[in-house]
Parts: C-alpha cells; sequence; structure tokens
C-alpha cells in the first residue's frame, strides 16, 4: 500500500502508528495512515485487519489525584 521511499512501517509493524498520514479528519478525530491504520485523536487505533488499539494517552502527573 505504501509507495513512500524508504517505505512505511506495515500495520503489523510496533510502529505503526509513523505512517505517513494520507487522508487526515480533524473534525472528526481521525486520520487514515498510509499503511491502513485509522489512528484516533484519543490515541487508539482501527488496524487494518479489524483489530482494535484501546487508548493509551500518558496522563499528566499534574492531572493525577494524589
Amino acid at each position: 500500500m505504501c509507495s513512500h521511499q524508504p517505505p512505511c512501517p506495515t500495520a503489523d509493524s510496533p510502529l505503526h502508528h509513523g505512517a505517513v498520514i494520507v487522508s487526515s479528519h480533524p473534525e472528526q478525530g481521525w486520520s487514515l495512515l498510509c499503511n491502513g491504520t485509522i489512528m484516533f485523536d484519543d490515541t487508539g487505533e482501527l488496524l487494518p485487519d479489524g483489530r482494535v488499539v484501546d487508548p493509551h494517552r500518558v496522563l499528566d502527573p499534574l492531572t493525577v489525584a494524589a
């Protein structure tokens, strides 16, 4: 699917979120990467094979109650 040189990481790669954005829809909260991954603003992802990657935001230590 990717025609970039060097090629973007495949959807199976641990670095798949580093692929180039080919379509961005910030008003809807998602972007399509060239490896077929849909990346959501909440850091969740939908892989081309239908697997879901749960959001994995890192919480700001100042926002966490002690």
